[in-house]
This record gives C-alpha cells, sequence and structure tokens, in this order.
C-alpha cells in the first residue's frame, strides 16, 4: 500500500507534469514543432502514471477534482504569464470557485483515503 503522503507526491508530480504538458500543447501549433510536441507525449505520460500511484490509496473523484481545480488554476496561471492571455471577471470568479471547492475537499471531506 501507498502511505497518503506518497499519493499525494504523486498527485502533485502529475498535476505538474500535465499543467507543461498542456502549456506546451499550445506551442506545439497542432504537434507541427517538434520538441513542444515531445514535451507534451512525455509529460502526459508522466501525469496519467503518477495518477495512477495517487489512485491507489484515494478515491478518483477526489483526486480528479484536485487534479482539475489546481490543473485550472496553474494552466490559467501559466496562459498569462507565458502566453498573454487575460481572463475575464467570471472566468476568474469560477476559477475561484473551483479551487474553493478543492479546499473544502482537503478540509473537510473523511473520502481522502480508504
Amino acid at each position: 500500500m501507498v502511505p497518503r503522503t506518497a499519493s499525494l507526491l504523486a498527485l502533485a508530480v502529475a498535476i505538474g507534469a500535465e499543467t507543461s504538458a498542456t502549456t506546451a500543447l499550445k506551442a506545439s501549433q497542432g504537434f507541427t514543432r517538434l520538441w513542444p510536441s515531445v514535451i507534451v507525449v512525455i509529460g502526459y505520460a508522466i501525469a496519467f502514471y503518477s495518477m495512477t500511484i495517487a489512485l491507489r490509496t484515494m478515491p478518483v473523484g477526489v483526486v480528479y477534482a484536485i487534479w482539475s481545480g489546481v490543473g485550472i488554476t496553474l494552466i490559467s496561471l501559466l496562459g498569462w504569464l507565458v502566453y498573454r492571455e487575460r481572463l475575464d471577471a467570471p472566468a476568474v470568479l469560477g476559477i475561484v470557485l473551483i479551487c474553493s471547492g478543492v479546499l473544502v475537499i482537503q478540509i473537510f471531506s473523511k473520502s481522502q483515503a480508504h
């Protein structure tokens, strides 16, 4: 059995790899640029493998909620920093609400491990 801290670390690695891959996906320009395309493939492979480790001790719904909530936030931040993309107020509010939901799960849910 994988310890809880190892599951959370694996989930963090999965999120980091997925956000790197997604950021590179835009730079790949439809897989027409080699190195960004390589980053996409390797990043998603690492992300999904790492997520399988987290799923050994955490429920799939909780893992996916954390994965998507943190991922959306990081991708939005990277889009702003790397690609100069802007978000309007409703988009920012939606991201804040998603992050709030992830925090509720982390702080109050008893479904974290089984």
